[in-house]
């Protein structure tokens, strides 16, 4: 499957484990098999607009909230910010509060 599909499942997965929904919870919310919503997650399928939207609206997010950024992932340079952003969204809240205090203090020992 393309890198498209592929990023757009992931981001899926991270919004539905981020608002702590199983697969099946958010098949039920949004109305889509739960064989899909795990088909989407892997980026074995393409997702339908309707599909999309419904997914989106069950997770609280807007349609641009799921695909900001996304075209970082065709390009052939590596995004560090965006690959940051796409680990750290994986995470739970008190991981992202944790991994961020972390890097704060790398920061203050950095060598210039």
């Amino acid at each position: 499957m393309s890198d498209i599909a592929k990023a757009v499942g992931q981001r899926i997965r991270n919004y539905r484990t981020q608002k702590g929904l199983s697969q099946e919870k958010l098949a039920e919310l949004s109305g889509c098999h739960p064989t899909y919503i795990g088909q989407l997650e892997r980026g074995e399928k393409n997702a339908t607009l309707e599909s999309i939207e419904r997914i989106t609206a069950a997770l609280g997010i807007t349609l641009s909230k799921l695909f900001e950024k996304l075209d970082g992932h065709e390009s052939n340079t590596k995004d560090i910010p965006l690959a940051c952003y796409e680990f750290l969204s994986a995470k739970s809240k008190e991981e992202q509060e944790q991994l961020y205090k972390i890097l704060l203090e790398m920061d203050k020992y950095k060598t210039n």
